[in-house]
């Protein structure tokens, strides 16, 4: 999927609950470039992968270390007394081994590829010990410090986890599954798994666009597991040259591009030991993408979610483990002009029912089936997000949506018994997210506000703090204290799109002086598919850096971006690069009206697809900017894979008129403004290809522009000393590009 990875990463960040004004320090620091990228992080300390004991008693989570924030340690935290402690230290045991080239490949699909030491981990069912992954290799670590090591092998074991009941470790190994009873010997319980043949992985498109990361399931009672078998032998082979600062290595690549063959997806049920193995009967069409796998509580149904190579229908399939028989539950279809968006937020029930979000209605909200009947849950122009935990007994649902306004994210519950009484229990003006343990009786709260970095606390179900697990005030001692009383106030407001379409932008700007004007670094996203970025949250320091070189901060959401319902999402169907310029002019037009605004000097920045944007807004509408910068751009479609690029431009073999009409290259020629064109040189995500075509177009046009390219770098352009160089470049040429008084 392609990301935003500009100018602030996507706010994992989260804020502070106290009502008290911040005071800054006595003597503020000036924001550099090497403290942005600096060690500890300015935004405070960001624990991740956070997770309840069963019991509930123990909070655990990944910690970066304060002097090397990209390794993560174990901690465990009591949530009765508060008491924290290290569980794993991550260098204590890790062996520093290279990680294997398909482990790799996995973080780069979930975007931690940077990420060191712990990156998951998985708690026993009794809670007495928790499955760490490190380094290759597995242990399991007790709660009193003591650590085991599970495996010790050359090979690498991908998404390893502890079966339903605690009896086996499971992992995959040289493209075959292993199954390990605790304190056994690993078994191989598939056979065939080399070359193209994958068992127990999800394929490049699930992992990369469909947020499905693994490629077996367990049932409850540890009885069976269904496990999805892939060939790649249909799909095309892209060489690439990884270009790194020691030389080049040329990858051949199995990657599926638009309109071409994907991967052969078979799914089997069988038991523990690889025995008793059964087909699972997908269909005759074997052009198909498998979504989600899941089982029913009682363990006697496989769910599995079936979706068309056009992504416009969805099938639930109810599948006989025993025989692989499978019965279409219920079909979700999209219009002629939208698709299905997939998503996570679902639970089957004990009482054989289903919760399942769907867009039938043009916004995304909780629906019941049960005897082949549905109930709405919610309704209304907004937008429900995810399941943060259903309490079963009670019959209440808890999950996260914008209800309140689309600039803020909330933790909401309602009765299945009583539709649509809906309880808000997170506090306005703050942007939340929430998950919860099994029972659904306490909440893990993650916010976040534009005046204050993450926060994380604990809730019960009422949606009363318990416990702060990480209050990360910005206070004395904090990274981000001494920089506070430069931190300028961020404004929103709106504006309107050529039909109408109420727009959402965000501004920072330094403290205006009467009859200055300022030059404003707007930066943009525009895909669709992905989290929305003007909102009531954190988003890093490094747009407070800007402002302190004196630019106005500004960005906007345009059409076909998420978050709004399907109406405001559909607009690119089959239009890439079309509604989200015009809406971004849009924006640039009223920066222009503001008497505060360098209308001379706007300069546009964006990565992935805002790098495509970059290009394309230079491309409609020259010399309205001053600048643009391009990072990491698809610039020609049909190099991009099939899952994304067809969910919204169809078929090239079919449309090709769309591609042509949304690709980078054929207007190079029109760009007059000055560019600057950044890609990773390992990117196998957005293929460097892209830029290299780009580049060769805007030669052969005989139009200048400016490159820098990051060997070794993948799509995800960073890390210590390369994030300060990208930041130099960025701001050293638009320093040259447009000085002041131009």
């Amino acid at each position: 999927m392609i990301k935003a990875l500009g100018v602030a990463a996507l706010a994992a960040g989260m804020l502070m609950a106290t009502g008290a004004p911040l005071m800054a320090a006595d003597t503020p620091q000036k924001l550099t470039l090497e403290r942005l990228f600096a060690s500890p992080d300015l935004s405070g300390s960001q624990p991740r992968g956070l997770k309840l004991s069963p019991d509930g008693k123990l909070l655990t989570s990944l910690r970066p270390r304060a002097d090397e924030k990209e390794r993560f340690d174990l901690w465990a935290l009591d949530t009765t007394t508060g008491r924290e402690w290290m569980l794993v230290d991550s260098k204590a045991i890790g062996s520093g081994a290279e990680l294997s080239e398909a482990e790799k490949m996995q973080r780069e699909r979930a975007r931690i590829g940077g990420s060191k030491g712990i990156v998951a981990y998985d708690w026993t069912p009794d809670g007495k010990a928790i499955l760490v992954p490190l380094d290759g290799d597995l242990f399991l670590a007790h709660l009193d410090g003591k650590v085991d090591r599970l495996t010790q092998s050359p090979e690498g074991e991908l998404n390893p986890v502890v079966s339903p009941r605690g009896r086996y470790v499971s992992f995959v190994r040289d493209q075959n599954l292993f199954v390990q009873p605790i304190g056994g010997t690993a078994v191989q319980v598939t056979q065939g798994g080399q070359g193209t043949i994958h068992w127990g992985e999800a394929e490049f498109v699930a992992q990369e666009e469909m947020d499905r990361r693994t490629g077996y399931w367990w049932s409850p009672d540890d009885a069976l597991i269904a496990v999805e078998k892939f060939d790649d032998a249909p799909v095309g082979i892209v060489t690439r040259a990884a270009i790194g600062a020691d030389g080049t290595k040329v990858v051949d690549q199995r990657y599926p591009a638009a309109g071409t063959p994907n991967s052969l997806v078979e799914l089997y049920v069988m038991k523990p030991d690889g025995s008793a193995s059964v087909k699972v009967d997908l269909g005759t069409n074997p052009d198909i993408y498998l979504a989600r796998v899941d089982w029913t509580p009682d363990g006697k149904t496989l769910l599995v979610q079936r979706e068309s190579r056009d992504q416009k229908t969805l099938d639930m399939l109810s599948v006989d483990p025993a025989t692989g028989k499978a019965t279409v539950l219920f079909t979700e279809k999209a219009g002629a002009r939208s698709w299905i968006n997939l998503s996570d937020a679902y639970q089957p029930l004990k009482d054989g029912s289903l919760i399942w979000r769907s867009e039938r209605t043009g916004f995304g909200h909780l629906y019941q089936f049960k005897s082949g009947k549905w109930t709405a849950l919610t309704s209304g122009n907004w937008v429900v997000q995810s399941i943060a935990g259903i309490d079963e007994a009670k019959g209440r649902i808890f999950f996260v949506g914008n209800k309140d306004g689309f600039l803020e994210q909330h933790l909401y519950s309602v009765d299945i018994a009583r539709p649509g009484a809906i309880t808000r229990l997170t506090e306005a003006g703050w942007w939340n997210g929430a998950t919860m343990d099994g029972a659904a009786s306490r909440i893990i709260v993650a916010r976040s506000n534009p005046t204050q970095p993450a926060q994380l606390y604990l809730a019960d179900a009422t949606g009363k703090r318990l416990r702060w697990i990480n209050e990360n005030a910005v206070k004395e001692g904090h990274p981000y204290f001494p920089f506070l009383s430069a931190h300028q106030e961020r404004k929103f407001g709106t504006i309107k799109a050529d039909d109408g379409t109420e727009l959402y932008w965000e501004m920072i700007t330094p403290k205006l002086e009467a009859g200055k004007t300022y030059p404003v670094f707007y930066q943009h996203y525009g895909g669709p598919g992905t989290g929305q970025q003007v909102t009531r949250a954190w988003n890093g320091a490094l747009p407070q850096y800007l402002v302190s070189r004196g630019y106005i901060y500004f960005q906007i959401d345009n059409r076909g971006s998420f978050n709004r319902g399907k109406a405001f999402e559909d607009h690119i169907h089959h239009a890439m690069g079309s509604v989200e310029v015009a809406d971004q002019l849009v924006g640039a037009a009223y920066l222009k009206t503001l008497p505060f605004v360098d209308a001379k000097r706007i300069a546009i920045n964006g990565w992935s697809y805002g790098g495509y944007m970059t290009i394309k807004m230079l491309e409609a509408a020259p010399g309205v900017f001053a600048a643009g910068i391009s990072g990491a751009p698809v610039t020609k479609w049909e190099l991009y894979d099939t899952h994304y690029t067809e969910r919204y431009l169809g078929d090239p073999r079919t449309d090709p008129q769309s591609y042509s009409s949304s690709g980078a290259l054929a207007d190079a020629g029109k760009i007059t403004d000055p560019l600057l064109l950044i890609h990773g040189m390992s990117d196998d995500n957005v293929v460097f290809t892209n830029s290299t075509a780009f580049a060769a177009k805007m030669q052969h046009e005989a139009r200048p522009f400016e490159m820098m390219f990051y060997p070794g770098q993948t799509h995800r352009v960073g890390g210590p000393g390369v994030s300060q160089h990208l930041w130099t470049t960025i701001l050293d040429f638009l320093d040259r590009r447009m000085p002041a008084g131009k």
